[in-house]
């Protein structure tokens, strides 16, 4: 668990290729219930499993700004900090975003 509450997923395997894409970190924003986020985190695991980027969860209910913020775009996911999608996670935007072919 990271030190702002969140679920770290995986980190770059020692030794990965393509260092310009692990060398972003994904966040995927989510809540307890949320079937959709089931299938973000699928995607968002094989992805970074597969380019050796890090990845974290965040539960949005851990934090009011979080809440706020999120609460009707769950999941949400965030590359290095950014939003880059919500509800739904494009496996080919998500490829294409972290610099993969």
């Amino acid at each position: 668990m990271s030190s702002d509450g969140g679920v770290w997923g995986g980190r770059p395997p020692e030794g990965s290729s393509d260092e310009s894409c692990s060398a972003h970190t994904i966040t995927l924003l989510t809540r307890p219930g949320c079937h959709l986020c089931d299938e973000a985190r699928a995607v968002i695991e094989r992805v970074a499993a597969e380019l050796g980027v890090s990845w974290q969860e965040r539960d949005i209910t851990g934090s009011p700004e979080d809440l706020a913020a999120y609460s009707d775009m769950i999941p949400v996911t965030l590359i290095d900090g950014v939003q880059h999608d919500f509800w739904r996670v494009s496996e080919r935007r998500l490829r294409a975003a972290l610099g993969a072919p």
